[in-house]
């Protein structure tokens, strides 16, 4: 019988986001209560390794798409080789990360499956061939159940670090030869075309870190920002921003950590010089600890921390950098 769970495996050029094998564990879960199997969508060129990774992580299958015109991402003819696929082996759910791609496929296949997404699940329960989705509304401050109960398939984005990675097993293996697929679009049939990329050397993702330090309109400029990024690196995390100071122009915008930039869930996110908008709090709230670090004793960030410290941050963050440092030897 037919897996009726898949999980679309997102990957930048043949290497996976962290967050595509949270969704395989998410999926394995799934797949339990509704008594069947996982099935991994993996489309790019040169990904038969990524392949044989999927397997490793647990999938039972992989439908492979290894060709020239799935090099770089493009929405047309990734989305339309999801659509074709799923419109002829019916799955039940199909799950993806919440990743810019990622939403970006399942937004465009639920169009041509007539279906909807249900977008950023932090729990999934299943009963009947029916998933019950858990997700965060109204900026964080409540959790509401969804279900799709007519359409099919039920498509799922799940935000990360919501959900727990596999180990993956070296000793598992599977053949993907009989279950590679054709591509839908040739290339004079894709609008767009890929020119370049321009890489940021020595960051590390935001959507992937479980340490993130951020600051706020309290550094007071673009200098200000290097004591966060010394504790930053001193952690091995990722340097994060409040939109009052990529407004501002002192920092990038890929370093925006709010409604409007990244929303991530590391387990640790430090605040610095961060006064606590909602719009900033939306982005954060899940982390699985937060501290504060601000001068204001009255900030609303201290409302919203497990640990808040007021002070001078220009004292304490290379005051705790270095602690790190000294304890990580």
């Amino acid at each position: 019988m037919a897996n009726k769970v898949w999980v679309y495996i997102d990957h930048f050029k043949g290497s996976a986001v962290l967050t595509s094998w949270e969704a395989v564990g998410a999926a394995k879960t799934l797949a339990g209560q509704m008594g069947t199997g996982v099935t991994a969508l993996i489309f790019g060129s040169g990904v038969e390794g990524l392949a044989q990774q999927a397997f490793s992580y647990g999938v039972d299958a992989v439908k492979l798409c290894d060709d020239a015109t799935l090099a770089d991402f493009r929405v047309e003819p990734y989305a339309a080789l999801l659509s074709k696929l799923a419109d002829e082996e019916k799955p039940d759910v199909i799950l993806a990360a919440t990743t810019p791609r990622g939403r970006d496929v399942f937004a465009t296949s639920a169009v041509d499956l007539n279906t909807g997404v249900i977008a950023d699940a932090t729990v999934l329960e299943a009963s009947d061939g029916l998933v019950r989705v858990t997700r965060p509304v109204y900026a964080g401050k409540l959790l509401s159940t969804v279900v799709c109960k007519d359409k099919r398939p039920q498509m799922i984005t799940l935000r990360a670090r919501a959900f727990t990675a596999p180990e993956p097993d070296s000793g598992k293996s599977g053949a993907v030869d009989a279950q590679r697929v054709a591509p839908v679009l040739a290339e004079d049939a894709i609008s767009t075309k890929v020119v370049d990329y321009a890489i940021e050397e020595n960051r590390v993702s935001l959507d992937s870190a479980k340490i993130i330090v951020s600051g706020g309109r309290g550094v007071g400029g673009p200098e200000g920002f290097e004591p966060v990024r010394q504790l930053a690196k001193a952690f091995g995390g990722a340097l994060g921003a409040s939109r009052a100071a990529v407004d501002a122009g002192w920092i990038p915008y890929a370093h925006q950590v709010g409604q409007t930039g990244k929303v991530v869930s590391p387990d640790l996110y430090v605040a610095c010089g961060i006064s606590g908008a909602i719009q900033h709090l939306v982005g954060m709230r899940t982390a699985k600890v937060i501290v504060a670090i601000n001068k204001d004793a009255e900030a609303p960030i201290f409302r919203n921390v497990h640990y808040g410290v007021v002070g001078d941050l220009f004292k304490i963050v290379p005051a705790l950098a270095a602690e790190v440092k000294k304890r990580k030897g």
